[in-house]
């Protein structure tokens, strides 16, 4: 009869074992929720920046374009002194507000033309500006494509 009872598993070490192997303490738990607490902001603001910084890059690449437009329009239309120095384009639903200023240029009998593109990005005013040389007696050619005779 003693050899059967050696042979039986003691259940009472196995439960024992099993309840103790499960499960996170308290401190275990707390300090996660601290980390938890930590990361996610920090996180969260990283993430703002990120999404500002990518708005901020569209919206300067478009604002650059729209300079050079402007000053190209301005340029080949010949109304760079008779033109309104300032005005509005409107892109998607963002309005850009420009404005064109012209001095002389120190080195010859030119004019330096700059066009500053205003936009804001989560409530800041951001500007860019293009500048190109304008010789004002040069009258705007256009030119017409070559006839290929055979």
């Amino acid at each position: 009869m003693s050899t059967d009872l050696q042979r039986r598993p003691c259940t009472r070490g196995f439960v024992r074992r099993r309840l103790g192997a499960g499960g996170f303490t308290l401190a275990e738990v707390l300090a996660a929720l601290l980390l938890m607490a930590i990361l996610i902001p920090v996180t969260m603001q990283g993430v703002a920046v990120a999404s500002r910084a990518g708005v901020l890059g569209q919206r300067k690449a478009t604002a650059m374009r729209i300079a050079e437009r402007v000053l190209d329009e301005q340029i080949i239309t010949g109304q760079v002194a008779a033109a309104t120095p300032y005005g509005n384009v409107i892109d998607g639903d963002i309005t850009y507000p420009w404005t064109m200023t012209s001095e002389p240029w120190t080195e010859d009998a030119m004019t330096v033309l700059t066009v500053v593109v205003s936009f804001d990005v989560q409530g800041r005013t951001f500007e860019v500006a293009a500048s190109t040389l304008y010789d004002p007696t040069a009258v705007p050619t256009t030119t017409s494509p070559a006839t290929i005779t055979p």
